[in-house]
């Protein structure tokens, strides 16, 4: 019997305020728009905001 691919996908967040990114993973069944976080910018040393790129 096959698998159902998952819900899963490898997503891109970049910082607003400088070029740093980070990879992680989202459910796009729960999340189908794009994300906004507050996460630590270690190149600026403080938390900014991070938008979902593709």
């Amino acid at each position: 019997m096959a698998k159902k691919k998952g819900d899963r996908i490898v997503i891109k967040l970049r910082s607003t305020e400088s070029p740093h990114v980070y990879y992680t993973e989202k459910n796009k069944r729960n999340d189908p728009g794009r994300l906004e976080l507050r996460k630590y910018d270690p190149t600026l040393r403080r938390h900014v905001l991070y938008r979902e790129t593709r």
